[in-house]
């Protein structure tokens, strides 16, 4: 399960600044289990937008982390909250469809 979403930095903030609050709060929130890893990505000519990708084993997972309410998770979220805008983009499935180029093997 992928939980995806796009962050927009404010002006008078750093990508590096969000980016440092992001590290510090995924670290943490890893430890959960079912948790997968995060990846944190810039967009294409467009230095303030990022999108964000949390890999999970299941939706079930992610919603118990979400339900345990780490106090330090959530201070560090809400430290960032003045210097962002973040519109979750989806929960979404494992692919059901995929096509890789010639010898590449499925992963």
């Amino acid at each position: 399960m992928k939980y995806i979403f796009e962050v927009r930095i404010r002006d008078g903030y750093s990508v590096e600044q969000y980016a440092d609050v992001w590290v510090r709060a995924s670290e943490l929130i890893q430890q959960a289990p079912g948790a997968r890893g995060t990846e944190l990505h810039r967009k294409i000519g467009d230095p303030n937008a990022l999108i964000a990708i949390a890999h999970w084993d299941s939706k079930a997972a992610r919603d118990a982390m979400e339900a345990r309410h780490d106090a330090r998770v959530v201070d560090i979220i809400r430290s960032a909250a003045p210097s962002v805008e973040i519109r979750l983009v989806g929960e979404y499935e494992e692919p059901d469809w995929v096509v890789l180029p010639p010898g590449v093997p499925a992963g």
